[in-house]
């Protein structure tokens, strides 16, 4: 489908003048004289584009913009077109929400070429697969004969009566190639072609040239210009159609839309305290195709620039207020703006002032003097240094960006390299650490239970004939050795953790609890402890690394409440976000937070032991058994008042939720 423009004009000259230029360009144009019909217009369907004049009949045509920017169309692109030379209007335009501002009398081909640019023709028309042909030539029964032959072998064809027009096209439309008559009205085939190469946003479409000339070295002369191909047009057109369909097999199936063209629309901004000097650039200028933006004053130029992209800024030296000089200094050192090349203009043939404005930062100076083509040619050159500039800093950026994400790539493969090392160091270690305590402690507990029995032996046999100093050596030296076989025995456990396989199931945890809490009872009748056990609680864990650990969190539990009058144990769980955590709360001694960091470490208490005896091992063995699960345990505490263990036990890859709940009840 055709993009559709509203042109909104009270001149009926230039709304039949933009009408035929965008049918020209394939565009759908609507034209409405006044804001009644153009209100009208925009209700009854969706249109693209509104090329919108500021002065109309019945009405105010920012006000109309302000009215399309508040109403469920504001994004349309709007273009204002109007014959105000103020600075101001333009400001004030752009403020309120234009997408551009054209200044009357217009260069259709800007108009076009900027239009394509807000409604991303360019982008639509050379999308997709097929390949796209930009035929360049002013023989318009040349140019049909041609595209039919082209269409039928299913290539996009576009076509223009000029080189000025073709170039415009290419860099609108980016074509994979660009099929030129050698001779043109205004440049010839070899100029369009050179123009091409010096583009970097089309360099690389390739390009065809057509000749009907007998002259010699007309092909040589096409080569040296960059064509890709050469062609006689005396040829039939089928020949001619195999040679370039030949050629056309090279060309790339897209060009890069995203790089500005050097041929595209562009905007200049004159800088002049003199109305008729300004006047005299623009007709200059809009003859080359670009779209001159007028201001009279160094401040009218800052205000300009801060709402409007320029691509070149022609400054006058000498003017009241803000002086030409001023005016580059700040330009040049805004870091939105100092890439933009500013060329110098003054009446004063002095060599200490080109001086002073190139040290001002101007990147070119020309005498006002001088002839208009020259001036019209500086500019070129600016615009394709810029063009160049952009060009390798692009390509300067991208090779950075490949060097660093090479260098990252490396980065991270040493990292994973020198990881996966540790990881292995790691593993290695931790297994003959476990080897060594398991067998330490397995050599060590025969020889215990040898001075253990021994020392029993003495106490039965020779018991009478002892002091009771030596009595009392006789139980340290047994109490010393059963705490250390306790303590071997812990080990040992904690060494066993690290090797046994994890065998997750689902596990009634509210049936382990109450199960551990009655051999706790049964082994201390005298104790009146509450239990408080929630019911229905179902996990999916190893069942014998469950039980060991609920076995020490509970034991722990039933231990520090042993000095408490009313105590207290409760078992339980609660929602934490989408995890459950499970907890184990009591009411006994408790313990200061500054130490909580200490207290899943083996042998760390925070107790002595002669207040409650422990071997410190535990809690480190609960810690192992949560982690191995791939969960998290920490601790909340205070002296006096209790603690608070709180653990989760993630669910395995690809399991389901397990755990449900029921009313709270009391055992015990």
């Amino acid at each position: 489908m055709k993009p559709l423009v509203l042109i909104v004009d009270d001149s009926l000259t230039v709304r039949m003048d933009l009408a035929e230029a965008f049918h020209s360009a394939d565009f759908e144009a609507l034209q409405c004289s006044s804001v009644k019909e153009a209100r009208k217009a925009l209700a009854g369907q969706s249109c693209d584009l509104v090329v919108l004049d500021i002065l109309l009949p019945d009405g105010d045509g920012f006000d109309f913009l302000r009215e399309i920017r508040s109403s469920k169309k504001s994004d349309i692109p709007v273009m204002l077109l109007s014959s105000e030379a103020e600075a101001r209007d333009r400001i004030k335009g752009l403020k309120k929400g234009a997408d551009e501002y054209v200044g009357k009398p217009y260069d259709r081909s800007y108009v076009v070429s900027r239009a394509r640019q807000l409604l991303r023709h360019g982008d639509q028309e050379a999308g997709g697969k097929r390949q796209t042909v930009l035929v360049i030539d002013d023989s318009s029964t040349f140019r049909s004969e041609l595209q039919q032959a082209l269409e039928k072998q299913d290539y996009g064809v576009m076509t223009a009566a000029s080189g000025e027009e073709g170039l415009r096209m290419a860099a609108d439309l980016r074509p994979s190639a660009v099929v030129v008559d050698g001779v043109l009205p205004g440049i010839d085939g070899a100029t369009v072609i050179r123009r091409i190469r010096l583009d970097t946003a089309l360099r690389q479409t390739l390009c065809v040239l057509l000749t009907g000339s007998e002259e010699q070295g007309a092909e040589l002369k096409a080569l040296e210009a960059g064509a890709d191909a050469f062609v006689r047009k005396e040829e039939d057109i089928p020949v001619v159609f195999a040679r370039l369909a030949a050629a056309l097999r090279k060309a790339p199936e897209s060009t890069s839309q995203s790089a500005v063209s050097l041929l595209g629309p562009k905007k200049i901004l004159a800088v002049d305290d003199s109305l008729t000097y300004l006047h005299e650039l623009t007709d200059a200028l809009r003859g080359e195709g670009y779209d001159v933006a007028m201001a009279k004053s160094g401040e009218e130029a800052l205000e300009l620039l801060a709402v409007q992209a320029v691509d070149c800024i022609l400054l006058d030296l000498l003017m009241p207020g803000l002086s030409g000089q001023e005016t580059c200094r700040r330009i040049k050192a805004a870091p939105f703006l100092r890439d933009i090349p500013v060329i110098m203009l003054t009446a004063m043939e002095d060599r200490n002032t080109m001086i002073e404005g190139l040290i001002a930062g101007a990147d070119d100076y020309i005498s006002k003097s001088s002839d208009l083509e020259i001036l019209r040619a500086r500019v070129r050159a600016q615009l394709r240094r810029r063009q160049f500039e952009g060009e390798n800093r692009r390509i300067r950026e991208q090779l950075l960006r490949v060097e660093l994400e090479a260098a990252e790539a490396r980065a991270a493969r040493e990292l994973a390299e020198t990881r996966a090392a540790l990881i292995a160091e790691l593993e290695r270690k931790n297994r003959e650490l476990e080897t060594f305590s398991y067998s330490v402690s397995h050599d060590l507990r025969a020889p215990l239970r040898s001075i253990d029995g021994f020392s029993q032996a003495l106490v039965e046999d020779y018991g009478k004939a002892l002091d009771e100093k030596a009595s009392d050596y006789l139980r340290r030296i047994r109490g010393a050795a059963q705490r250390m076989g306790e303590l071997i025995d812990d080990l040992l456990q904690l060494s066993r953790i690290g090797r046994m396989d994890l065998n997750r199931e689902s596990v009634d945890l509210s049936a382990m609890v109450t199960a551990i809490v009655k051999a706790l009872q049964e082994r201390a009748p005298e104790r009146q402890v509450e239990f408080r056990t929630q019911g229905g609680l179902v996990v999916e864990a190893d069942p014998r690394l469950l039980k060991i650990a609920l076995e020490n969190l509970l034991g722990n539990a039933w231990k520090f409440t042993g000095k408490t009058p009313r105590a207290m144990i409760e078992v339980g769980t609660e929602a934490n976000g989408r995890e459950s955590v499970y907890y184990v709360k009591d009411n006994g001694a408790g313990f200061d937070m500054e130490y909580a960091a200490k207290l899943f470490a083996p042998f760390q208490r925070l107790h002595k032991d002669t207040e409650f005896p422990g071997t410190g091992i535990g809690l480190a063995t609960v810690y192992r058994i949560v982690d191995r699960h791939g969960g998290r345990i920490w601790v909340e505490a205070s002296p006096g008042a209790g603690a608070t263990f709180r653990w989760t036990i993630p669910l395995s890859k690809g399991g389901e939720a397990y755990e449900r709940t029921q009313p709270h009840h009391s055992a015990g």
